[in-house]
């Protein structure tokens, strides 16, 4: 049976678990290396070190903000296509998508690269900070085209049905940086450069592979010369459906720098520093929900675009139940070892007590949120880009900002890990507002 082909007709159960699990495995290991990063560039480098990648964050996350919104927008459209069996188009997005890519990473780069010490130091680098994170940044940028590709074209690996592949790319990239990491920064002793150039290293490779497969046999779609001249109907519904997960991305960003400065001012570079850990912490227990979600998309997409909303009902009930469930062991597991999980990075114990109550603290609400993030992710794969911009901004911009400099007044730096549950409380009962409404125009409940 083509890959494609077997979106709309194999039982939704196993389809979910055959395109979730390589993609909870593939970004789980993702998220791994990235916690393994700092746990390295805590220890070989120091509380320094951790606090200049934690201020370079921002800019990581503003180049992730563009690479979705090329990589999301394309793959969701792959998968409507492939369900309205236009595979043309599907290539065509293919083409225009890589086209577009090359042009931001290069865009990007020569702005980074031009104003990268203002810009650390707009983003709260103190002078002891800043040649770090300066170090560090460099090398991220000058390598980000290998990013921009192995990140955007493997959404589409995925969205054609091949989610095995669209795993072992992640799962090569993140074995070498896991390998080189303390290669370089306790063999060769480059310190923060060291774990920059591992990251860079891994993303070229998982590049080039991913541009092999989609010129090789083995892939649904191929990237063809013709379809390499981007066409404006194309890019601009690219970039429509792409803005969601993008300003997703762009707030995170601004989330990070607001909540830098909030840190400093209440507890110093210190809280930066557990802030960084909380944050890779975060993010690696959510990465299967986040798999999950991925593993959904291209089966939501295809459903839709057939028209077959039964089928895209249970794909979502069966994923909400499987991501809250998940989002659940993760809360007890914090509960359980937070102290223990902040000491693997550094063995200061002040900076242990403090990233522990955070951890703590931020992720109180974390069994909400598996919902959430599939309940919002599920008007990004049926591609009501406005719906879906909306309910991700609710959480990041609309509600958890205002918390993050209201509550500080009043709690001080404890008022800092409580903003984030409150938004998580307030955008999960919005989302579930926005989702009833849209399975009831469905008739699917």
């Amino acid at each position: 049976m083509d890959p494609s082909t077997a979106l709309g007709e194999e039982p939704i159960g196993k389809l979910l678990w055959r395109f979730s699990i390589p993609a909870i495995i593939g970004m789980m290991v993702n998220a791994l290396y990235n916690v393994v990063d700092s746990i390295f560039v805590g220890n070989g480098v120091g509380e320094i070190g951790l606090t200049a990648v934690t201020i370079a964050f921002p800019i990581m996350l503003v180049m992730m903000a563009f690479g979705m919104l090329i990589g999301v927008g394309a793959s969701t459209l792959v998968s409507i296509r492939l369900g309205e069996n236009n595979r043309a188009e599907a290539e065509q997005i293919l083409g225009n998508a890589l086209t577009l890519i090359i042009i931001l990473a290069f865009v990007m780069s020569v702005a980074g690269l031009l104003f990268l010490e203002p810009i650390l130091q707009a983003l709260g680098a103190e002078p002891k900070v800043l040649p770090s994170a300066k170090i560090f940044t460099q090398i991220i940028i000058s390598g980000s085209v290998f990013m921009y590709i192995g990140f955007g074209l493997n959404n589409i690996i995925r969205a054609e049905g091949n989610p095995r592949l669209a795993m072992l790319t992640m799962l090569i990239s993140a074995g070498i940086n896991i390998i080189l990491n303390p290669l370089f920064i306790f063999g060769m002793k480059l310190g923060i450069g060291g774990s920059a150039l591992a990251t860079v290293i891994s993303q070229a490779v998982s590049a080039l592979w991913v541009l092999g497969y989609f010129f090789s046999s083995k892939s649904t779609l191929k990237i063809r010369l013709r379809y390499l001249r981007p066409k404006a109907a194309i890019v601009q519904a690219i970039a429509t459906i792409g803005m969601s997960p993008f300003f997703m991305q762009l707030a995170a960003s601004i989330v990070t720098v607001i909540y830098n400065f909030a840190l400093i001012r209440y507890g110093g570079d210190l809280a930066v520093a557990a802030m960084g850990i909380v944050n890779r912490v975060a993010m690696l227990l959510l990465m299967p929900v986040m798999g999950i979600s991925q593993g959904a998309q291209p089966i939501i997409g295809y459903n839709y675009g057939a028209q077959q909303y039964y089928r895209v009902f249970q794909t979502l009930k069966k994923a909400v139940l499987a991501a809250s469930g998940i989002s659940l062991i993760g809360f007890i597991f914090i509960q359980i070892f937070d102290y223990y999980i902040i000491g693997l990075f550094n063995s200061n114990p002040e900076l242990i007590a403090m990233g522990g109550k955070g951890l703590r603290i931020m992720l109180s609400l974390l069994p909400i949120i598996g919902f959430q993030v599939i309940a919002a992710q599920y008007f990004q794969a049926v591609g009501k880009a406005k719906h879906a911009l909306l309910l991700t901004m609710s959480r990041q911009v609309l509600i958890l900002i205002p918390m993050i400099m209201l509550l500080p007044n009043f709690f001080g730096l404890t008022g800092i890990w409580l903003a984030g549950p409150i938004a998580d409380l307030a955008s999960a009962v919005l989302t579930g507002y926005f989702l009833y409404r849209e399975l009831r125009a469905l008739k699917v409940m």
